[in-house]
């Protein structure tokens, strides 16, 4: 299996609560209440590892409260890349109601320093090359320009690394710059990023990005890669939390690209993957069974050429 290395800027400690129904203004009482050390590379750190990858984990992390976030690092056998810097890393609550809808509300978390970043961009530098591929996925911490995170990317691609970017807003259009080899936004994020433009998935071709996977909920994901395109839909399934569920998508998709498995058995796992994230509170393969009866129920087909 492959080696990779996982890179969260800005984790969060998520607080997720599961209610019947969010009603505003109102006293709600919960069902269940969980606390994950969780944000978005630290997510698909999770699923690669059970998909059998070795896996480390980096970014920033607060120094004041960085004991869920050790405890899963040693619990899970992951290499600790973290950069720690003053202060708490950020707590996100995530409100999952029982029809699938979830409520974020997301803190902006620590302020990170110009000597912190350059600790992290050498500390890539020394141990990259150790790597078949890095995910980098998340928003952007306090401190941390667009310019500084492009220059993260180019340094991780010039060092050899198949780059991998899930992010969003002023982030993504900066990441896209260094031209990544796969970019895992939504619908919205694409949109956001580079307009409502027909030629967008040749745009990125042109910039480099090999394979585009773009998400879209319950009406499923396309994958674009030179000359290829395909569409899967998902199966229907009880939803519990939609948290997590295209940081499965990633993990899926790396997978089977770094396992050298044909494009409609890695696009069919991927998304079966996803689909099994949204039954759960919480990231991982948690059954091998279900797994297997999701990825039947998978529909691939073939898109026109991009």
């Amino acid at each position: 299996m492959a080696r990779i290395l996982t890179l969260t800027l800005n984790p969060a400690l998520d607080l997720t609560v599961r209610l019947p129904r969010l009603e505003p203004g109102e006293v709600n009482r919960s069902e269940t209440m969980l606390t994950h050390a969780a944000g978005k590379g630290v997510n698909v750190a999770q699923v690669l590892a059970d998909l059998g990858h070795q896996v480390t984990v980096g970014g920033f992390l607060g120094e004041d409260n960085p004991q869920a976030f050790e405890a899963l690092i040693a619990s899970r056998g992951f290499g600790d890349a973290f950069v720690r810097v003053p202060g708490e890393t950020r707590s996100n609550i995530k409100i999952a109601e029982y029809d699938g809808r979830v409520t974020d509300i997301n803190a902006p978390g620590p302020w990170v320093g110009e000597q912190a970043q350059k600790e992290l961009l050498k500390s890539v530098e020394a141990i990259g090359l150790e790597f078949d591929a890095v995910v980098v996925a998340g928003s952007l911490p306090n401190g941390v320009s667009p310019q500084w995170f492009q220059g993260l990317l180019e340094t991780l691609k010039n060092l050899g690394l198949k780059v991998a970017l899930d992010t969003s807003g002023e982030a993504l259009r900066a990441g896209l710059k260094a031209g990544p080899w796969l970019v895992k936004p939504n619908t919205e994020e694409l949109a956001e990023a580079l307009g409502h433009c027909a030629d967008a998935v040749s745009q990125l071709h042109q910039q480099g990005v090999e394979h585009v996977v773009v998400s879209d909920g319950a009406a499923g994901v396309s994958w674009f890669s030179p000359g290829r395109a395909l569409h899967a839909t998902p199966p229907k399934v009880s939803v519990a939390s939609t948290v997590g569920a295209g940081d499965s998508l990633l993990a899926g998709m790396l997978h089977g690209l770094l396992s050298g498995d044909t494009p409609e058995q890695t696009l069919r796992r991927a998304t079966a993957i996803a689909a099994m994230a949204v039954t759960q509170i919480g990231f991982g393969i948690s059954d091998d069974a279900q797994l297997a009866h999701l990825q039947s129920g998978v529909d691939v087909r073939t898109l026109t050429e991009q």
